[in-house]
């Protein structure tokens, strides 16, 4: 199928959904990461009291989630590609509020991790859906700004995320942050429900044929552009996922914020992140993406470096503190806000008959990333700033060297 074939939906969705519809739409889709993951994060540390749970599990309540995440994508993208990306939204958000909504009445740690394990594979639906559509909409030329515009909204909502939760949880526990978690995602249920035109034709009816997927899965992880990638969005989403793993630990527990203090910082990060895409922005205008990344490989490496190298030096003086992790952090996610959206819709742009499908791939192996990050820190933490600051240090040195090699071989664009 040539893709011109795609044009017709183009067009009638464009003219349904004006472009501000369509960036608020991508943020919503898009942020339901940041919320189910950064609005729990302050009241971790209590609800692992509450509930007498270890450490371990409680880092399962996040690796499990992700997990689900990834593999459900992996259904979730040829199922959109077969019926189309609305009903694909709407049943995946329905069974994410639920989800959410059972997480939040858990009797147990147990029940809790079954309850985040749904909210992961629902959550999958949505943000896989959101990456497709800017490849459904947008000529891959214009998909890294489109996609930058999406993450600038995520930004956002995860700049609210942490202060509320930290907010939720010393105001009415830590309940009311998984309740929280709910209503976003009915509000985001209700919009996608009264204003989402569909993107693309249900017209790939070989979509879920085994040969069919077969050979389409093989094609996507044999291409060396979507291999370059996806190797630059794993590692930065593994990097960020170091972090928010281990950041209400170190923070609250081993150097002695409130979880309101934490809160607040978590804003800070955000906000980084949301400079980093308008920043991303401008650079792709004049730059384009293998040197816009390539300068952002700069900021990932000085300040994951910068990081340890404090760390070794100072984690037991007096003068360590909070400071010698945040600052190094801000220039990595500056970097973060450039390969991400790169990333993402580098990786599914020579895909626009398969743009679920690759989107499933992409969010999958960056899931892979995260979970076994997740598994090391669950093994590692050791009450100290290390296993958070040398895993931070370890993606960066990935990032970068993805970055500079393979994005600058493999990334090119394609045209249509």
């Amino acid at each position: 199928m040539p893709p011109t074939s795609h044009a017709p939906a183009k067009t009638a969705a464009a003219k349904a959904m004006s472009p501000g519809l369509i960036v608020l739409l991508l943020s919503l889709l898009l942020g339901l990461q940041p919320v189910t993951t950064d609005l729990y994060l302050p009241a971790l540390p209590a609800l692992t009291e509450g509930f007498g749970a270890s450490m371990a599990q409680a880092q399962l309540t996040l690796t499990a989630l992700l997990l689900s995440f990834g593999l459900s994508q992996l259904v979730w993208g040829p199922l959109s590609d077969r019926f189309g990306r609305r009903p694909v939204l709407l049943w995946g958000m329905v069974a994410y509020v639920a989800a959410s909504v059972g997480s939040a009445l858990a009797a147990s740690m147990d029940l809790l991790i079954v309850w985040r394990t749904v909210q992961g594979a629902a959550m999958g639906a949505g943000v896989m859906a959101a990456r497709a559509v800017v490849r459904d909409l947008y000529q891959p030329v214009d998909a890294a700004r489109a996609m930058s515009k999406g993450l600038s909204g995520l930004g956002v909502i995860a700049c609210a995320s942490a202060p509320l939760g930290g907010l939720l949880s010393d105001l009415f526990g830590w309940r009311a942050t998984l309740l929280g978690v709910a209503v976003f995602g009915a509000a985001t249920l209700a919009l996608i429900a009264l204003r989402f035109e569909e993107t693309v034709p249900p017209a790939n009816r070989r979509a879920l044929h085994p040969a069919s997927l077969a050979k389409t899965w093989g094609l996507i992880l044999r291409h060396p552009t979507f291999l370059a990638f996806s190797a630059l969005s794993a590692a930065s989403y593994g990097g960020l996922f170091t972090f928010l793993a281990t950041s209400s630990f170190v923070f609250i527990k081993v150097l002695g914020l409130s979880k309101t203090r934490y809160g607040l910082l978590m804003f800070s990060m955000s906000l980084s992140y949301i400079v980093g895409t308008f920043i991303c922005r401008r650079l792709l205008l004049s730059l384009g993406v293998r040197r816009t990344v390539a300068l952002a490989g700069v900021l990932t490496i000085t300040g994951g470096t910068l990081m340890a190298v404090l760390a070794m030096v100072g984690s037991t003086s007096a003068w360590y503190g909070p400071w010698a992790i945040v600052g190094p952090f801000y220039l990595f996610m500056l970097g973060h806000g450039a390969h991400q959206p790169c990333g993402q819709s580098g990786a599914i742009g020579p895909f626009p008959q398969a743009a679920g499908t690759a989107s499933a791939l992409n969010g999958f192996l960056m899931m892979v990333a995260a979970f076994a990050m997740g598994g090391w820190l669950g093994a590692h933490m050791d009450g100290t700033v290390f296993p958070m600051v040398y895993g931070i240090w370890f993606w960066s040195v990935l990032i970068t060297l993805s970055a500079w090699t393979l994005v600058q071989r493999h990334g090119h664009t394609p045209r249509h």
